[in-house]
């Protein structure tokens, strides 16, 4: 669903953010896209063991924990940071995806940068047996696959700019792919550094996009009281939720450039919401811990 954000945009400017949030209650988002078809290849393959790996509120983690709930299948998830397995009941992420069947395995940040490495993945292998890997933030081929299916038919004749907020790159990949050449496409990095580009080149041939890295607000996870009170203000105004460290970035992103001059006139600019909304429990844990003004949202 698409849902026009009204206002009194300059240069005849209309703007829309389709609503991927909505598209399930757990599975949400741009996880609901990159794992429909690795769920497939996984049945294919006859694995009933899927395996994972995701920080301590990763929308990823509780997507495979919420996905393998519904198929009936194990989920296994190698989770970053030692420290975390005597706080699970205090992370409502890891909580929820424990309720939800996922085995957890704990390793330390000096391990978990080599979780792709052969001897660890075997190391793994022998712990839990045979499983079908799925990679941190869903990203592969078959993610991207799944990403191509965002932007509808009426998407590509309609818009003239897309945007979305980027972590490992893989939903861009997909929007590019299935974008036309009149297309313009944004992305919004919740990463410092930009490095975003040359992965997203991996998958991608068009050259009809770029990468902003102005509005990360300090980096992955990172948020300032400026942040919060714009997702505030915004759903107070729209009613509409934004998670502070993907889709909110990229709102917030968006609307500054169109104050700055930054789209031509009569541009139709579509954001994606790409979900993560279980974050703001835990994010809001963090900022009441710090005694600063916390994400007002309603589950329901």
């Amino acid at each position: 669903m698409n849902q026009e954000i009204k206002g009194q945009f300059p240069n005849n400017i209309e703007l829309f953010l389709k609503r991927e949030d909505l598209l399930h209650p757990i599975i949400s988002g741009n996880k609901f896209r990159k794992l429909k078809y690795n769920i497939q290849e996984a049945q294919r393959l006859g694995h009933t063991t899927w395996l994972t790996f995701g920080g301590a509120f990763s929308n990823h983690i509780l997507a495979v924990a919420g996905a393998g709930a519904e198929f009936g299948c194990k989920t296994i998830g190698i989770i970053r940071g030692e420290e975390l397995e005597r706080k699970i009941a205090e992370n409502p992420t890891l909580a929820k995806a424990q309720e939800l069947g996922m085995q957890f395995h704990f390793v330390s940040r000096t391990a978990y940068r080599d979780k792709e490495s052969s001897s660890f993945i075997s190391y793994l292998q022998e712990k839990w047996g045979p499983f079908y890997l799925i990679p941190e933030g869903g990203t592969n081929d078959l993610a991207i696959k799944g990403c191509e299916e965002i932007l509808t038919s009426e998407d590509k004749s309609f818009f003239t700019h897309i945007a979305c907020a980027v972590g490992t790159g893989g939903t861009i990949s997909g929007l590019i792919n299935s974008s036309t050449e009149k297309q313009q496409l944004i992305g919004f990095s919740s990463l410092k550094g930009a490095f975003l580009s040359d992965v997203i080149r991996n998958f991608v041939e068009k050259t009809n996009w770029n990468i902003n890295d102005s509005y990360h607000f300090g980096g992955y996870g990172k948020v300032n009281d400026e942040l919060i009170q714009f997702l505030n203000s915004f759903y107070s105004q729209t009613a509409i939720p934004l998670d502070p460290v993907y889709t909110g970035k990229m709102v917030f992103g968006i609307l500054d450039l169109i104050e700055k001059g930054y789209f031509p006139p009569n541009a139709k600019i579509l954001m994606i919401h790409t979900g993560g909304l279980q974050g703001i429990k835990g994010m809001n844990f963090a900022l009441k811990n710090k005694n600063k003004e916390t994400i007002v949202y309603d589950e329901n």
